[in-house]
């Protein structure tokens, strides 16, 4: 079958997933909030290793977890894929996921990557790391928590309080150090603001560059990928730019996730389950990596020259399970201190 997709809105909307096709044998019907063009490798293995076509919905991820509860049992939705433990658990708590046995995924993939009921898998992972001015920062944070020593006051940049990655790392805060410890970091946060919270990752380090803040905030393969291609405002002068996985020490870096799990009412369950199985295979684990500069999931799976080059680290193995039982209490408190 020829994959065809077409934009419809913010959600792109593939006419191949005609409810006689939704039916029929040696097919999986992804809806993928993962907008990423290296993603292709891990369609196309995929079928040429098993036969079983795959179709894709792409759109934003609440707008495919509201589109998967209206469409009820009529979803052709064999998977959800999308990114960060926050938006696993809005699927979860939004009842379009089930829960799955698989002795794959539970061997390959670590517990605490994984929901407590089975019903979400990580597949890929991301550092939340600090960087910094190498020539103006000489001694920079080295825990999470110091980003709110008031040494740092008017030098930080960092994303809003709406993106998930920080209400992810929050909530992971929460876990680790308590809400309290987590309320003072996050006011802290705020008035070591060099700017208001504006712009993705990528702008967090342009931020660096172009000398509006000399501490910023990113996932690591941001960085990792402004190393492999060019960048623009960040490749050119990657060489000022310095690096530190937070809490050595302590509980480690934390990690951003990206998985999926099957769809509660899936039609295709079975060959759902397999691609999942495939995405923690050696093959597709080593593309995470090569394709899109993340960490493996699977521990001993080897990484690309351009996230190798970030260095060995501690990351931290906090149950994300736990995490993302926080998140309501993370939003609150981010809230509570005005980070915008």
């Amino acid at each position: 079958m020829m994959r065809q997709i077409l934009t419809y809105g913010t959600v792109a909307l593939m006419t191949a997933l005609a409810p006689a096709a939704a039916l029929a044998e040696g097919e999986v019907n992804i809806y993928s909030s993962r907008h990423y063009d290296t993603d292709e490798r891990l369609y196309s293995d995929f079928e040429a290793a098993t036969g079983i076509t795959v179709n894709r919905i792409e759109g934003k991820a609440d707008e495919l977890i509201a589109r998967m509860q209206a469409e009820g049992r009529n979803s052709p939705a064999d998977i959800l894929l999308t990114v960060d433990t926050s938006r696993l658990k809005r699927a979860k708590d939004a009842g379009v996921l089930q829960s799955i046995d698989s002795a794959v995924l539970e061997t390959r993939v670590p517990g605490y990557l994984q929901d407590a009921d089975n019903q979400w898998f990580g597949f890929s992972q991301r550092a939340r790391i600090i960087f910094y001015d190498k020539a103006e920062v000489n001694d920079p944070p080295r825990t999470y928590l110091d980003l709110s020593d008031p040494r740092y006051k008017g030098l930080v940049c960092i994303r809003s309080s709406s993106n998930t990655y920080n209400q992810t790392l929050l909530a992971s805060i929460i876990e680790n150090h308590g809400p309290d410890t987590a309320r003072a970091w996050a006011k802290g946060v705020v008035a070591n603001m060099a700017r208001a919270p504006q712009g993705g990752d990528t702008d967090q380090l342009r931020g660096i560059v172009s000398g509006e803040c000399e501490i910023a905030v990113s996932n690591s393969y941001y960085f990792a990928r402004a190393i492999r291609t060019d960048v623009k405002g960040v490749s050119d002068q990657i060489g000022m730019i310095g690096w530190v996985f937070p809490s050595q020490n302590a509980e480690g870096a934390h990690m951003n996730l990206s998985g999926g799990g099957v769809a509660v009412h899936a039609p295709h369950r079975d060959n759902a389950i397999r691609f999942l199985e495939y995405l923690a295979s050696e093959q597709a684990q080593k593309y995470f990596s090569a394709g899109n500069d993340e960490y493996p999931a699977v521990p001993g799976v080897g990484l690309s020259p351009s996230v190798a080059a970030l260095g060995f680290f501690k990351p931290d193995d906090v149950d994300l399970s736990a995490v993302a039982a926080r998140l309501p209490e993370a939003q609150k408190i981010f809230n509570e201190v005005g980070w915008e």
